[in-house]
């Protein structure tokens, strides 16, 4: 007859099985017990925000409670206010103030003795002369759409008589006219330096921001540099040479005492148009990036 199971070993089977079921299901046992000093010690805060209500239209009372005026920042402490913008002068209003500037003077007598005697860089003095009395019976050069540049093509006769005038561009209309009808009434000139049709472009500035300065006369004498030509230049079909140096001959001893004999003592204004000029055209924004 079979043997029945004591009753301690029953409760130790129930009591492995509790403990495999409850590792099972996960439940951890706690490491530690809380007091219950710290139990008591905890304070639970419960906290009710008040319903938003929107602020009646009507003004407030005014209360008849006096307070005391707050006090006035001092004049170092002040905000200091902020400089205005500058505007720039609208130049289509016509109150707006607009830059001018007056003609020049014509030439003077001697002047015009120079350049009838001056025969270097083709005619140089004479040239300058020309365009100086143009401008100078133009009149008053305002800023606004009428200034502008116009270049001809002059031609001009031994004894000092227009024979062409050709107008190779323009940037105003305005000033066009003004230069062809200055041209037209243009005084008697003097007879070209070599005595030969003189053959020349001249712009002619109508503008408050340009003026032509008188031109420097010390570098007349040097000889002109060599043109360039590109030494790679092919057209494909004939056959590859190299190119020749390009040779500058001395200049004739008598060429050059005759030349440095006309040259004048430049100018400061001369020196100073140069230098506007070569700021001109080398201080552009464009070329500095």
């Amino acid at each position: 007859m079979p043997r029945k199971p004591s009753f301690s070993a029953v409760v130790l089977s129930l009591v492995l099985h509790a403990v495999v079921l409850a590792w099972a299901t996960g439940w951890v046992f706690p490491s530690t017990v809380t007091p219950p000093e710290a139990k008591a010690k905890r304070t639970v805060v419960h906290l009710t925000l008040p319903k938003f209500q929107a602020a009646p239209p009507t003004e407030p009372a005014q209360s008849s409670a006096i307070t005391a005026p707050a006090e006035r920042p001092s004049a170092a402490q002040a905000p200091k206010p902020a400089d205005p913008a500058p505007t720039l002068p609208d130049v289509n209003k016509p109150d707006a103030p607009r830059a001018s500037m007056a003609a020049p003077p014509p030439p003077t007598a001697e002047e015009w003795a120079f350049a009838a005697g001056y025969t270097n860089k083709n005619s140089k003095g004479y040239r300058y002369s020309w365009g100086q009395q143009v401008r100078s019976m133009m009149g008053t050069a305002v800023e606004g759409p009428d200034q502008g540049f116009v270049r001809f093509r002059i031609e001009i006769a031994p004894d000092g008589t227009l024979v062409q005038l050709q107008t190779l561009w323009t940037t105003s209309p305005v000033a066009e006219k003004l230069a062809r009808q200055a041209i037209q009434a243009m005084p008697p000139l003097p007879p070209t330096p070599t005595g030969k049709p003189l053959v020349f472009e001249k712009t002619i500035s109508f503008s408050p921001f340009a003026s032509d300065g008188p031109p420097l006369y010390k570098d007349d004498c040097l000889p002109d540099p060599p043109v360039f030509r590109n030494p790679f230049a092919w057209d494909g079909k004939s056959p590859q040479v190299a190119a020749a140096p390009v040779q500058v001959d001395p200049p004739d001893p008598q060429a050059l005492a005759d030349c440095v004999r006309q040259l004048p003592k430049d100018s400061i204004e001369a020196e100073s148009a140069r230098d506007q000029r070569v700021m001109e055209q080398w201080g552009s924004r464009l070329l500095k990036h």
